[in-house]
């Protein structure tokens, strides 16, 4: 349906309306009735203008799903799927509430641990994270409740300890199974 068509159908639209009020209205309802209806089809026509001019600017042409079909997430109905494309997209990470992160932060707390280099800095880490965890429960925020429990410090650098030094013991063993390994042979059939 081109601008025009829609031009004439508003018209018609606009000028039916005013007729059928036009028999017992009085002149001045009309006459602002007939002001909005014109304010509402200058904006149809003015959005048209727009949508016709980006189509013609190409800015539709690379729309995501552009000829496909809308994803799982998105035929649901979930209210959040933007939000959730969004941080699964730009990899957002840390905007949880308090007491979810820190979970998360403790279930990934160990392997953090074992890329830190000393035990100084291991120590550091976890004595941050019982702050953040004393400060959570602090916090009246509202939001799931926090469960998450502190870390014994010296317990946890003994086993930061007994991991550092068993991952010695399997780098030691791969470096002593390497060497030990006899040197592939060499084909003769590849040499000239």
């Amino acid at each position: 349906m081109d601008g025009d068509s829609r031009r004439r159908a508003a018209h018609y639209r606009t000028s039916a309306d005013q007729d059928a009020r036009s028999d017992g209205a009085s002149e001045e309802t009309s006459e602002a009735e007939s002001g909005r209806d014109r304010r509402l089809e200058a904006h149809a026509l003015w959005v048209d203008q727009q949508i016709r001019a980006a189509m013609a600017r190409g800015e539709f042409d690379d729309l995501p799903y552009s000829g496909k079909p809308l994803p799982d997430d998105v035929i649901r109905r979930d209210p959040d799927w933007w939000l959730k494309r969004l941080v699964e997209r730009e990899q957002i990470s840390g905007v949880l509430p308090p007491a979810l992160q820190l979970r998360k932060d403790d279930a990934a707390l160990n392997d953090t641990l074992d890329r830190l280099g000393s035990e100084r800095q291991v120590r550091e880490e976890l004595e941050s994270f019982n702050r953040r965890v004393i400060e959570a429960r602090r916090q009246l925020l509202g939001g799931p409740p926090v469960v998450t429990p502190l870390r014994d410090v010296d317990a946890e650098v003994a086993a930061w300890r007994d991991r550092a030094v068993e991952r010695r013991r399997r780098a030691e063993r791969a470096r002593v199974q390497e060497r030990d390994r006899p040197a592939p042979r060499r084909r003769w059939f590849w040499h000239r």
